[in-house]
C-alpha cells in the first residue's frame, strides 16, 4: 500500500471515529433534560450577544456560552425582565424562565445549543489524535482517538453547554502548541500558542493553570538542553512565555469586548466585586484589588476568580457513602479509580511499564504529558471542590495519548503485547457502550458498575439533573400514581416545566428560594428521590439529610440509575419539618410573620432535634419581638448543631451565635 493510500485510510478511520462520537453525543443529549448549570450558561450567553452583559454568569468566562448560543441569534426570543437580584439568583432563575417560555419541554432550542457546544468535543478528539500521532506515531494517534471517543466521562459531558469539554480541548491544544513551538520555533507557531492560550483563559478560570505548566515545561527544556546552549534556550523560552501571556490576555479581553465593566451602564454587579471578595483573606483580596484598580483583567473575569475561591469553601463532599463538610485531598484519585474503565487503567499501567523498561523512551513527549497531568491533578486535589469527574476531564485526554503511546511501543516488537493491548482497548470500548446512553452514571465493573455508583459518588458523577424527560416518561406509564418527588436541581430546574405532576419535597435548594410543598408526616404511596438527595451530597453532614432512612430501602424501580422510585408507607418527619421550616422562611421574607410562626412551631413539634426547624422558629419569633422564645429556639438549634461533625458545625453555629448575641444587646 502506498503512503498516500495509508494516509487516506488513516483519515477515513478518523472521520469514522468522529462521526461515531457525534452520533453518540446527539443521541445522549436528545434524551437528557437540562443539567444543573446549563440554563444559567445559555441565558447568560444570549444576553452577552444581545446586550453585552457579562455580569449574569461571571463564574465562567464567555467562550462556550457564546458558541452554544450562536445558533439562536436570529430567533426572536422573549426575555425576562431583570430584577436586580444577586447575580447567581438572577441568572439561574431568569435562565430557567427564559427557556421555559421560549422552549418548553420540547428542548428544541436546547438541542441546537448542545450540538453547537458539542463541536468542542469533536475538536478535542481531533487534537488528541494529532498530538498522539506527532508524539508517538500514526498508530498511537488512531489508538488515542479510539480511546477518547469512547471514554464514558468525556462522552457524558460532550454535548452539554458547560465549560468542562472546552477547557479540556484548549488545555491539550495549548500544551501541544507549545511543544510544536519548542520543536521548531517560528513566529507563526508562537502566535498560535498564544491564541490557543487565550481561548483557554476565555473558557474556564482553571485555564490559569497553564502558566505553571508552561513554566515547568520551559524549565525542563532548559535543563535538557546542552550546557553551552542553556542560556540561549532560557532567553528564547522566557521571551516566548512573555509573548504568550500578552497574546492570551489580549484574546481574553476580546471576548469581553475590551470593556472592563462587567455590565453595560447603568447596570452594576450585585454584589459588587469589592463586596464579594470581602470574605477572602488579605493576600487574595490585595492581589485582586490591585489587578482591578489597574484594569489588567475584565471585572467579570475577576468576579469569577473570586467565585471559584468562594465556592471551593462552600461545597460538601460525598464519597464512599459518606458526607464531609469540605473537600478531601484523596477524592479525585478515588474518582479516577471508580470512573475510569478497567481497560484504560490497565493500558495506562502498561504504558508506565513501557516507560520503566525503556520501550517508551521519548523523554520530551512524556514530559509534555506528565508535567501538565501532575500540575492539574495536584491543584484539583487541593482545591476542595469535589463535585465530579468533569473537573478533571483534561487528565482523561492526556491519559488517552499516554496509553496509546505505551501500547504502540509494547506492540511494536511483540505479537503477544499486540493482542493484549487490543483486548484492553476492546474492553474499554465495550465497558463504555454497556452504559449507553447513561454515560454520566458510569462506574467500572470493579466497583459494581452504574447500578452501584450512587453508593460511591454523587453530583455530576451520576445525577446532574439530566433525568427529567425520563421521569416524565415514567409518569406517563403510571398516570394514576400520586407521587412525591425530591429532586436534586428543583427549583433551579422546575420539574413542572417538564409536565411532571409530583408534589415537590424539600431539598437544600428549595431552602434557598422555595419551591417545596408542605409534606405530611407520613407518605402512603410513591416517593421518587434523585441520587443527589438520597446521598445528601449538598448537606454538610449526613445527619442533616431528611431522606437518609431511604438509603436502607430497596427501590421498586430506578430511572437512568439516578432517580429511585419507592412504593409503600414511609414516615418522613424530617422532610415534613424541613418543608415547614423552609416555607416559614419564605413567609417571613414576605413579611407574613404570623403565618410563618404557625409553620415554624409545627416544624419544631414534628422534629424538635432539627437545626433548621429551631432556627426558623427563632427567626420568626424575633421578627414578632418574642425575644425569649427566639433565644430559646436558637439555643436549642445550637445544641442540636453540636451533635454534628465538627466540620459541619461551622455551617450553622457561628450564625446562630451571632443572632443570639445580637438579641441580648
Amino acid at each position: 500500500m502506498t503512503q498516500k493510500k495509508k494516509e487516506a485510510l488513516v483519515w477515513a478511520v478518523v472521520v469514522a471515529c468522529l462521526a461515531t462520537q457525534a452520533l453518540q453525543v446527539a443521541l445522549v443529549v436528545h434524551r437528557e433534560s437540562l443539567t444543573f448549570d446549563e440554563a444559567d450558561h445559555m441565558f447568560a450567553g444570549y444576553m452577552m450577544w444581545k446586550t453585552s452583559d457579562f455580569g449574569l454568569n461571571p463564574e465562567h468566562p464567555p467562550l462556550v456560552k457564546l458558541l452554544a448560543v450562536a445558533p439562536l441569534l436570529r430567533e426572536k426570543l422573549w426575555l425576562p425582565p431583570l430584577q436586580g437580584r444577586n447575580f447567581k439568583t438572577e441568572a439561574y432563575f431568569d435562565g430557567r424562565d427564559w427557556l421555559a417560555r421560549n422552549d418548553g419541554a420540547s428542548q428544541r432550542l436546547v438541542f441546537r445549543m448542545r450540538l453547537a457546544a458539542g463541536l468542542l468535543a469533536l475538536c478535542l478528539s481531533l487534537v488528541v489524535f494529532l498530538a498522539a500521532r506527532e508524539w508517538f506515531g500514526i498508530g498511537a494517534g488512531v489508538l488515542a482517538l479510539l480511546l477518547v471517543t469512547f471514554d464514558p466521562n468525556i462522552l457524558a459531558h460532550s454535548g452539554l453547554v458547560t465549560t468542562d469539554i472546552g477547557v479540556s480541548l484548549f488545555f491539550v491544544a495549548a500544551v501541544y502548541a507549545f511543544y510544536r513551538y519548542v520543536r521548531r520555533p517560528t513566529i507563526g507557531r508562537l502566535l498560535i500558542a498564544g491564541v490557543i492560550a487565550g481561548l483557554l483563559l476565555a473558557t474556564k478560570h482553571s485555564g490559569i493553570l497553564l502558566a505553571p505548566m508552561l513554566i515547568l515545561l520551559a524549565a525542563w527544556e532548559i535543563a535538557a538542553a546542552a550546557k553551552d546552549s542553556r542560556g540561549e534556550v532560557a532567553k528564547r523560552l522566557a521571551t516566548a512565555l512573555a509573548v504568550i501571556v500578552v497574546i492570551s490576555v489580549l484574546v481574553l479581553w476580546a471576548f469581553y469586548g475590551y470593556r472592563y465593566a462587567a455590565r453595560p451602564t447603568p447596570l452594576q454587579l450585585k454584589p459588587s466585586l469589592a463586596e464579594y471578595m470581602a470574605p477572602l483573606g488579605r493576600f487574595n483580596s490585595t492581589i485582586i484589588r490591585g489587578v482591578a484598580r489597574a484594569h489588567l483583567l475584565p471585572e467579570s473575569y475577576l468576579m469569577g476568580l473570586v467565585d471559584v475561591k468562594q465556592m471551593a469553601a462552600f461545597y460538601p463532599t460525598y464519597i464512599f457513602g459518606n458526607v464531609y463538610a469540605h473537600g478531601k485531598w484523596w477524592y479525585f484519585p478515588a474518582v479516577i479509580l471508580i470512573k475510569t474503565t478497567l481497560g484504560m487503567l490497565a493500558l495506562v499501567g502498561l504504558a508506565m511499564f513501557a516507560v520503566f523498561t525503556g520501550k517508551l523512551d521519548k523523554r520530551r513527549e512524556l514530559a509534555y504529558i506528565f508535567i501538565p497531568w501532575i500540575v492539574y491533578l495536584a491543584v484539583a486535589m487541593m482545591a476542595g471542590m469535589n463535585i465530579g469527574a468533569r473537573h478533571i476531564l483534561p487528565l482523561y485526554a492526556l491519559a488517552a495519548i499516554f496509553a496509546a503511546g505505551g501500547a504502540v511501543a509494547l506492540a511494536r516488537g511483540s505479537r503477544r503485547w499486540l493482542w493484549i493491548c487490543a483486548l484492553l482497548v476492546g474492553a474499554h470500548i465495550v465497558s463504555a457502550l454497556a452504559v449507553f446512553p447513561n454515560y454520566m452514571a458510569y462506574a467500572n465493573e470493579a466497583w459494581g458498575g452504574p447500578k452501584n455508583v450512587h453508593n460511591l459518588l454523587s453530583d455530576a458523577n451520576l445525577d446532574w439533573a439530566q433525568q427529567l424527560l425520563q421521569v416524565k416518561s415514567w409518569q406517563d406509564r403510571h398516570p394514576n400514581e400520586e407521587c412525591w418527588f425530591a429532586y436534586f436541581a428543583h427549583p433551579e430546574i422546575n420539574i413542572h416545566n417538564y409536565g411532571i405532576h409530583c408534589h415537590s419535597m424539600p431539598t437544600p435548594d428549595t431552602g434557598w428560594v422555595g419551591g417545596s410543598d408542605i409534606v405530611p408526616r407520613q407518605i402512603r404511596g410513591t416517593v421518587l428521590i434523585s441520587a443527589g438527595d438520597l446521598s445528601g451530597c449538598e448537606w454538610p453532614s449526613a445527619l442533616m439529610n431528611p431522606y437518609r432512612s431511604f438509603q436502607k430501602l430497596k427501590p421498586a424501580e430506578t430511572i437512568d440509575y439516578g432517580v429511585f422510585v419507592y412504593r409503600g408507607d414511609f414516615p418522613v418527619p424530617e422532610a415534613a419539618a424541613l418543608s415547614r421550616a423552609q416555607r416559614a422562611n419564605e413567609l417571613l421574607a414576605q413579611h407574613q410573620a404570623e403565618q410563618a410562626m404557625t409553620l415554624a412551631r409545627e416544624a419544631v413539634t414534628i422534629d424538635p432535634g432539627g437545626v433548621l426547624a429551631q432556627t426558623a422558629l427563632g427567626d420568626t419569633a424575633m421578627a414578632l419581638s418574642k425575644k425569649d422564645e427566639a433565644r430559646a429556639a436558637w439555643q436549642t438549634a445550637i445544641q442540636n448543631a453540636r451533635a454534628l461533625e465538627p466540620d459541619a458545625q461551622v455551617s450553622y453555629i457561628p450564625d446562630l451565635e451571632t443572632k443570639l448575641n445580637a438579641s441580648r444587646q
